[in-house]
């Protein structure tokens, strides 16, 4: 096996790091990794997103290739500004974007170099660097209208343990809507504010007793600037993750239902409930080429098989429903996401390049 070049490894993630590049401003990020690729005489193309941004895709041009390597270049916004760069400690990478998924994109790019330099143009494995991923998913959702592979490796966090099976995940927004007042005039009855407040704790519960097994983060609450008065408007998001298994269909039947007869009880306000965002989870069985691939390189790299679920929202749901398997596999723990602290051990990120690096040699 060829040797992944380490130092290259901690110099690439240091630029990545220190390159901020939160969703929507990730054209500065971009141009690094697309000169990174073509000073080691990577064929790389540049898929238009919008006018200022894309995506950056490798397609070696002698091969007919069964997976891509897919990692996002953005991240969440900054928590401070001053304080988001790469530090490294011993083993420890800190800086935001390392875990969620500067670290694994590291990882890809070196291994596939790595691949690229012994196999050129016969590479079996594309890569795809996409944008968006923490905001809209656009950078996903345009790769797969313009490309399409069986099989598809994402880096985002899993501790290097293999996901072959994804949450579902639902958005969804509620509004109520009432009539301003002045502030001495406020009432349980008619202020939209405490009626999305008493909607949540029954949601709240109903969840617990309905769907205990979802995961639901209320994730933004606010009204309508008012002054002295009663605002006229509130509205709440909602983001729920559920298991691959759960009818994604049935859980958002039943919570219309919910927010009807919750409606009923409100005589002065109007609430209103709609779904940005719906998608299913998915289960891929231990079967296939890329698996069977996959269970030989762990078993060289000396590491354990143990798969499992990954519990959160990902590109992956966008590449499920376009066709492609995907199975989540990167350095990193998903608790230290979007977290003000946020670190990833550099062994770990060069653990993941050996196995990313084995994969592709033997697809």
């Amino acid at each position: 096996m060829a040797a992944i070049r380490k130092q290259k490894i901690r110099h690439l993630l240091q630029g990545l790091i220190d390159i901020y590049s939160p969703s929507g401003k990730e054209e500065e990020v971009l141009d690094f990794v697309y000169r990174y690729l073509k000073k080691e005489n990577i064929s790389v193309i540049r898929q238009e997103i919008d006018e200022s941004r894309h995506n950056i895709v490798v397609v070696p041009p002698d091969a007919d290739p069964q997976l891509v390597l897919v990692g996002h270049l953005d991240t969440v916004a900054a928590y401070d500004l001053d304080h988001y760069s790469f530090v490294r400690k011993g083993n420890t990478v800190s800086g935001l974007g390392s875990a969620d998924m500067k670290g694994g994109c590291a990882a890809m790019i070196e291994a596939y170099i790595a691949v690229w330099n012994e196999l050129g143009g016969a590479t079996p494995a594309a890569l795809a660097l996409v944008v968006g991923e923490e905001e809209t998913g656009d950078g996903a959702e345009v790769f797969v209208k313009d490309y399409h592979f069986p099989w598809a490796i994402i880096g985002e966090p899993t501790d290097l343990k293999p996901c072959l099976s994804h949450y579902g995940y639902l958005e969804f927004q509620v509004t109520s809507r009432g009539k301003r007042r002045h502030a001495s005039l406020a009432a349980k009855d008619n202020s939209p504010v405490d009626a999305l407040l008493r909607f949540l704790l029954e949601l709240s519960t109903y969840f617990e007793e309905r769907y205990p097994e979802l995961i639901y983060n209320i994730r933004d609450l606010f009204s309508s600037r008012a002054g002295f008065a009663v605002p006229e408007r509130c509205e709440v998001w909602v983001d729920l993750h559920h298991p691959p298994d759960a009818p994604t269909g049935e859980i958002t039947w039943d919570l219309e239902e919910f927010i009807d007869r919750f409606h009923q009880g409100q005589n002065h306000l109007d609430l209103t409930m709609r779904f940005h965002t719906i998608q299913t989870g998915y289960e891929i069985p231990e079967k296939g080429s890329l698996v069977t691939s996959l269970k030989k390189a762990y078993q060289e790299e000396g590491l354990l098989w143990t798969p499992g679920a990954f519990r959160s929202h990902s590109d992956a749901n966008s590449l499920w429903e376009s066709g492609l398997k995907p199975i989540m596999l990167g350095p990193g723990s998903l608790d230290q996401a979007h977290t003000a602290d946020e670190s990833i051990g550099f062994d770990q990120v060069c653990k993941a390049a050996d196995l990313y690096y084995n994969v592709i040699r033997k697809v």
